[in-house]
């Protein structure tokens, strides 16, 4: 796993240190000698991960990694402080600045690496959703990233599974001042909880009597609800090499005991932060997929999805030896509607055209704005006869009820004309069938309108 990791440190013994001990792990290495230097190389997208020494000349390493992190341009790089300092407030002060971790040394190389390659894996993940939600940001949506600098990391939803009741009882009182908590003292329960919970943090025990702290963690990771839920694992200090086994195996972060109640609260923090921007990454990746593919006004299929998907369903349907149905829907005199109610009493016509054509149909079939006031429907496993029947019902469901538009001020009379086919020759171009159905959609039109025409194959 390869990660560029930018060294930050004025003593070139320290920094000559850390690039052997990284390159021998085959991490690509740079260095800085001071803060504003290190500044420039994460404005630059040069790096994945960032070791920063504290006691520099110009600028401590504090302020580095606060500027770091509330910039929208660098936050999300993780920073590890690497420093001879070794007090909780120290340690606290960095984390308060938004450090992912602080280390004192001297550390230990597998520690140090073991801490690399979980956050690597992180900022890999980040980079990835960073670059597909790149789509989201040109089709108008909001960037995440000032909204991530801004979050406090407060107010998440913590489910914390300890079977020690001085620990939990403790922990919960703590965490309570800024979050919601809930305690599972099972074990055996607590990946089903924390499935159906939507919690933003799972913090874990790995000194849970009779249960393996360390499986419950692989077993999140593993399951598909709470795979990207941030864990936190809490243990003895001799616990370091099962430590390190948790961050191999997905845990993000760690604390030992005793519990320092300020860097409880900071690394929870931290946690929390990262969930809600990475959920806000998915959600806009979501969202520029759906409206890919979506019609903006009627939130119907668009024309582009329509056709990439009526191909395969009728490769499925020639494949099965399945009938497969297809009609074409216009609104009649829909010119007439713009002209005479306006423009906005056309939209508030498609959009409850949408509302009754989802009525109409089941849950397998596909509704599509295919244009300007035309719609196709394409309904699988449907023969001619069927289909019909339930053309003409959307017809008398358009005919049958005035639509309200000008936000329900007026109401006017709207019709239909259809044209219906089938797909019943294996192997049939789809452009034909589209076809068919638009010539018999013509002879709706030409002999009156609100009416549906047949035509076989």
């Amino acid at each position: 796993m390869s990660a560029r990791i930018l060294v930050v440190d004025d003593v070139p013994a320290n920094v000559k240190l850390l690039e052997a001990r990284l390159s021998a792990e085959y991490f690509d290495v740079m260095t800085a000698s001071n803060g504003t230097e290190a500044l420039a190389i994460c404005a630059r997208a040069e790096c994945d991960i960032i070791l920063l020494d504290v006691m520099m000349p110009d600028m401590d390493g504090f302020e580095v990694c606060r500027r770091l992190k509330t910039d929208p341009a660098t936050h999300h790089i993780p920073v590890v402080m690497v420093t001879a300092l070794d007090s909780p407030a120290d340690r606290n002060r960095g984390l308060e600045a938004g450090a992912d971790d602080f280390l004192t040394k001297p550390v230990s190389d597998v520690v140090l690496i073991a801490r690399v390659r979980s956050l690597t894996r992180l900022k890999m993940m980040t980079d990835e959703l960073r670059m597909r939600a790149i789509t989201s940001l040109e089709i108008g949506m909001q960037a995440p990233e000032r909204s991530a600098v801004a979050d406090t990391g407060k107010g998440g939803r913590i489910l914390l599974v300890d079977d020690r009741e001085s620990s939990y009882e403790r922990l919960a009182t703590i965490l309570a001042a800024e979050h919601t908590i809930d305690v599972e003292p099972n074990p055996t329960e607590a990946l089903f909880h924390a499935a159906e919970g939507n919690y933003d943090l799972l913090i874990v025990s790995l000194d849970l009597n009779n249960f393996d702290g360390l499986r419950l963690c692989s077993q999140a990771r593993s399951l598909e609800r709470t795979r990207h839920v941030p864990i936190l694992a809490i243990a003895e200090a001799e616990n370091s090499t099962r430590l390190l086994r948790g961050l191999e195996i997905g845990v993000n972060d760690y604390l030992l005991r005793p519990i320092d109640k300020t860097e409880l609260l900071a690394r929870v923090r931290t946690q929390i932060r990262r969930r809600r921007y990475t959920d806000h990454l998915r959600d806009n990746v979501q969202n520029s997929i759906e409206m890919a593919i979506t019609d903006a006004l009627t939130g119907l299929h668009n024309r582009r999805y329509m056709e990439s998907h009526l191909a395969t369903l009728a490769e499925q349907a020639s494949t099965r030896g399945k009938p497969l149905a297809l009609m074409i829907l216009d609104i009649d005199y829909f010119k007439s509607i713009n002209d005479n109610y306006g423009h906005d009493a056309g939209d508030d016509v498609l959009r409850e055209f949408a509302v009754r054509v989802r009525k109409s149909i089941r849950g397998i079939d596909l509704a599509c704005r295919y244009g300007g006031e035309e719609f196709v429907i394409v309904m699988p496993e449907t023969d001619l006869h069927v289909a019909g029947m339930v053309a003409e019902r959307l017809r008398r469901s358009i005919a049958g009820e005035p639509f309200a538009v000008h936000k329900g001020t007026k109401r006017i009379e709207v019709t239909i004309s259809i044209g219906l086919t089938t797909l019943e020759q294996k192997g049939e171009a789809v452009a034909d069938v589209l076809k068919r159905a638009d010539t018999a959609l013509y002879r709706a039109k030409h002999d009156g309108r609100n009416r549906v025409v047949s035509q076989a194959a």
